[in-house]
């Protein structure tokens, strides 16, 4: 396995109890002075491990509060992971409106994103999104139906990932993006408003929770005449 630095040990016992949820969306962590004593290392080396939970997005510091779980309805998560932006001015905040919401034996696809079994079911969310007012988006989410029980009854938020965070304990912590240039099929332009075969770019996510599981796969179309994807490097 290699040597793993003491800190990394530190920020794989604190993710552990993420993904256990012991601590929940919103939840004051303990002090660094408390972990330290409970792991039986120095304050310097939790601080460490703290701070590259921060870095991942999956804690939140403030300013002389503590350290926080971080939660996916703060306007900061939803643009974690939704990289559209409006070309002009506008806060590129997105709403949704889902279509229909039905419940199927997983697809050769779906079982392939999802790393399902032949006879597993899924739940299929459909809905289409604007950004500022503006229709852009349609998208087909697609879950494990034994990962998230009864959620095709539920009235959805526009943040799913808070969802799935507070209602079945399963907190997204990367997503994998997959991107190209399209024509719209005749479904999704009559979805957009647009004609067929207008140019749009397409999105196709995988998300991951704090066990390494996938547990949503995403496929977006997304007009791009005023909007862009905006991703940021370091």
């Amino acid at each position: 396995m290699g040597f793993r630095p003491l800190y990394r040990q530190v920020y794989d016992t604190l993710l552990k109890r993420l993904a256990d949820a012991v601590w929940q969306p919103g939840q004051i962590l303990p002090s660094e002075g408390q972990l330290a004593a409970e792991l039986g290392v120095s304050q310097g080396t939790v601080r460490k491990a703290l701070d590259a939970l921060t870095a991942d997005s999956l804690l939140v510091r403030r300013q002389g509060r503590g350290t926080f779980v971080a939660d996916h309805d703060d306007k900061q998560s939803v643009f974690r992971f939704f990289k559209l932006r409006p070309d002009g001015d506008g806060l590129g905040m997105p709403t949704s409106q889902v279509r229909a919401i039905t419940e199927a034996t997983a697809s050769a696809d779906e079982r392939g994103r999802l790393d399902l079994v032949r006879a597993a079911r899924v739940v299929r969310i459909e809905r289409v999104r604007a950004i500022d007012g503006r229709l852009c988006v349609s998208e087909t989410i697609s879950v494990p139906a034994g990962l998230f029980p009864g959620i095709a009854e539920l009235e959805l938020p526009n943040t799913l990932y808070s969802l799935y965070a507070i209602r079945y304990g399963i907190t997204i912590a990367t997503a994998n993006e997959r991107l190209k240039a399209v024509a719209l099929a005749e479904r999704e332009a009559g979805l957009l408003q647009v004609a067929q075969g207008t140019p749009a770019l397409e999105i196709d996510r995988v998300a991951v929770d704090l066990e390494d599981r996938p547990v949503e796969w995403r496929l977006s179309t997304c007009l791009t005449q005023e909007v862009h994807y905006r991703s940021v490097l370091r």
